[in-house]
């Protein structure tokens, strides 16, 4: 009896040891960690790092600058192991589709293998600590400031772009990293309707999308009472796209129909009419695939504009393809005008420049490429050309009088610019009911220009609509110059989501989507 109990008390003793041993283990990894969380690293090691990482290289700069306001200390490890941030960052690296970002981010394979098999009071690593820190600039350069200046500038937009520094930004991160699914990081609010509107699209296409709406070759035209196996298929795209609540499989062409019809109309830039025609129908066979490809487009257009636009107390907006000017005063559409943009040949040019002057019966200087492609030509087959298009020399040039005749109507809208574009009135009004306005030279046309001027000039106490009219109509030219200068921003959007949270889809006037696209897409 007495040979077991020495062995028993031997085993407990071992037990109560190697107990204790491991508590005092688990806390010396513990206190390992946040040791190594006080010591700095070596800062050659950012260097080896993006050597052995070449796809990141373009960020090294950015890490560089973390690592020096940060006296290289590491900033995604904690006490308990890779920081909450992390976590975060994470998964915002593995949902790049929500944003609109088809590449995979690089080496996020590596990221994968630290998150499927990490421990959590795992002692810091160096490769992991950088990974993150270069990722984490891939992610907001990509997903908040988009495509460099250099390659926005080859798809002709000239719109100034705000560079931003996310070194600061991590810093509130770190401490609340909920500020990441926030709107507040410079982009233009625009974003993120479009971001909401491309997940509903993706689950269209998992759903199938909408099919393909056979037409018959004898087809012209449907209108309200007329019934057809392509009326049925018609409401179930419409119901499909949410332009109708129900589908009822009718196939005859009713009332409920028809205000999806519109609705639909509204959204395409099209005409406000019931009546079915061809290239609507063209428009509906547009499959779910490019309209995915066209809002993904419109979210990187929209990284390149920063939402400090949205700040300025008076804003004058243009998008090419809606053709559609908006005059904004405290962030509000006050109006809404139709214009006429410069034709394929003669493209308006996307760029932004304060308005500076209003100018009343407005003389035209006929420019140079006009003056030798039309009106030079005129002249030899007619001698009277000029006078009966109201023109005349002036020095070297040739000019068009003020008055009813004037190609640039009765006012002016300037913004001084290098590409000599404005906005003015126009005597040929039937333009605007036209669904394809691209038909100008360059500049733009607008549909309201009293009521523009009698906005623009609501707080001057020179002006009201008698005096603006009377400006307009006294045939002597008058220039008046603005106490404030409002910005002018003319942009280029195929997909638009308005203020009741419906989105439009417009012709992609100029062919600029599918180039973009490709650059989207390179992998």
């Amino acid at each position: 009896m007495r040979k077991l109990i020495v062995p028993t008390a031997m085993i407990v003793a071992l037990f109560i040891f190697t107990l204790v041993s491991c508590k005092k283990n688990q806390a010396t990894v513990a206190v390992a960690v946040e040791e190594d969380i006080t010591t700095p690293f070596d800062s050659s090691l950012v260097k080896t790092f993006f050597n052995e990482h070449p796809k990141l290289q373009e960020y090294q700069g950015d890490v560089e600058q973390l690592y020096r306001k940060h006296q290289y200390h590491y900033v995604w490890y904690d006490k308990n192991g890779i920081n909450e941030f992390g976590n975060v960052l994470y998964n915002k690296i593995n949902s790049l589709k929500e944003e609109g970002i088809e590449n995979v981010a690089p080496y996020a394979d590596k990221l994968d293998r630290v998150y499927n098999g990490i421990n959590t009071v795992e002692k810091r690593n160096i490769n992991t600590e950088l990974l993150h820190s270069a990722l984490y600039f891939y992610y907001t350069e990509t997903v908040y400031h988009g495509l460099d200046v250099k390659k926005s500038n080859e798809m002709e937009w000239y719109l100034p772009r705000k560079k931003q520094s996310y070194v600061n930004y991590l810093d509130s991160l770190l401490v609340d990293p909920s500020l990441i699914h926030k709107e507040e990081k410079g982009l233009l609010s625009q974003y993120f309707l479009l971001k909401d509107v491309l997940l509903k699209y993706r689950q269209m296409e998992k759903k199938g999308g909408w099919k393909y709406i056979d037409l018959d070759s004898r087809f012209k035209s449907f209108t309200i009472g007329d019934s057809s196996t392509t009326i049925t298929q018609i409401r179930e795209r419409l119901y499909i796209s949410g332009d109708i609540a129900t589908d009822s499989k009718s196939a005859i062409y009713d009332n409920e129909l028809a205000t999806g019809i519109l609705k639909y109309n509204k959204r395409s830039g099209n005409a406000a009419s019931k009546v079915i025609r061809p290239k609507l129908i063209e428009d509906l066979n547009i499959p779910v695939a490019q309209r995915i490809k066209t809002l993904i487009v419109n979210m990187e257009r929209c990284r390149w504009v920063s939402n400090d636009i949205t700040k300025a107390k008076e804003l004058i907006a243009i998008n090419i393809p809606a053709y559609e000017l908006t005059y904004f005063r405290n962030g509000k559409p006050e109006l809404r005008s139709d214009v006429v943009v410069g034709k394929a040949m003669n493209k308006t040019v996307i760029f932004s420049t304060p308005m500076k002057y209003i100018v009343f019966s407005p003389y035209w200087n006929i420019p140079e490429s006009i003056l030798k492609k039309e009106i030079l030509p005129g002249i030899e087959k007619n001698r009277n050309y000029l006078e009966e298009h109201d023109m005349e020399w002036h020095k070297e040039y040739v000019r068009q009088r003020p008055g009813p005749k004037n190609s640039l109507g009765l006012i002016k809208f300037l913004f001084p610019n290098s590409n000599a574009i404005y906005l003015h009135d126009t005597p040929a009004k039937s333009l605007f009911n036209r669904e394809d306005r691209a038909f100008s030279h360059g500049c733009i046309r607008v549909a309201k220009p009293i009521e523009l001027a009698v906005h623009i000039l609501q707080n001057d106490k020179k002006w009201n609509q008698e005096k603006i009219e009377e400006a307009m109509n006294k045939g002597e030219e008058s220039w008046y110059t603005l106490h404030n200068k409002i910005p002018v921003y003319i942009g280029y959007f195929t997909a638009w989501v308005d203020t009741e949270g419906t989105i439009h889809f417009y012709e992609d006037v100029y062919d600029r989507d599918e180039a973009l696209a490709t650059l989207l897409y390179i992998k």
